[in-house]
């Protein structure tokens, strides 16, 4: 069995060492179990997020490290197991808990949008957030990461934040910012 139906309360007290009744005694479902789950790993990604954004420099650039931030943590290990436990059949009240906990730690790009000068931050930062989970489902579906990385972030750059700042910001890979031409 792998997935969400191999997560019970039997195999976690197997692969932790401690009784089941233990695990009982800190999680009264699964759902509260995967509730837990992203009360741990949403802070991480805010952390992570926000040393990205807080590195770069200009408004675009905070913009751009924003989605390369929020999408190589997407590609992590521990995030992508708490992000198919979290798209799992769960109980309404569940669901709406893990969606309070990542609205309230995890960072929204209408500051960033704010500074950028832009006319309507919350649109783009609720349009950055919709690309960004296309970013995530081409990953899942295989695409190659760098190609998705580089493809949002231009999306978002030349779309999103045209006309705010002067460069693209620094690629992941240390090269030269790319100038940008806004499109009119």
């Amino acid at each position: 069995m792998v997935g969400t139906p191999a997560l019970t309360f039997s195999a976690l007290a197997a692969r932790t060492g401690l009784a089941r009744p233990t695990i009982y005694t800190y999680f009264g479902s699964k759902d509260d179990l995967v509730v837990a789950l992203c009360e741990a790993e949403f802070p991480l990604v805010a952390a992570e997020i926000e040393r990205a954004v807080e590195r770069a420099t200009t408004p675009r650039d905070q913009i751009a490290a924003f989605v390369r931030a929020q999408l190589r943590v997407a590609q992590q290990r521990r995030y992508r197991i708490v992000h198919a436990l979290a798209s799992a059949p769960l109980a309404d009240e569940a669901r709406q808990r893990i969606m309070a906990l990542h609205r309230e730690l995890v960072p929204s790009a209408v500051p960033l949008f704010v500074r950028a000068g832009h006319p309507r931050p919350a649109l783009a930062a609720a349009l950055l957030q919709g690309l960004i989970n296309a970013a995530v489902a081409a990953l899942d579906a295989g695409e190659p990461p760098r190609r998705v990385m580089e493809l949002t972030v231009r999306a978002v750059l030349d779309g999103l934040a045209d006309g705010v700042g002067a460069t693209a910001g620094p690629a992941d890979d240390g090269s030269t910012p790319r100038p940008v031409t806004p499109t009119k």
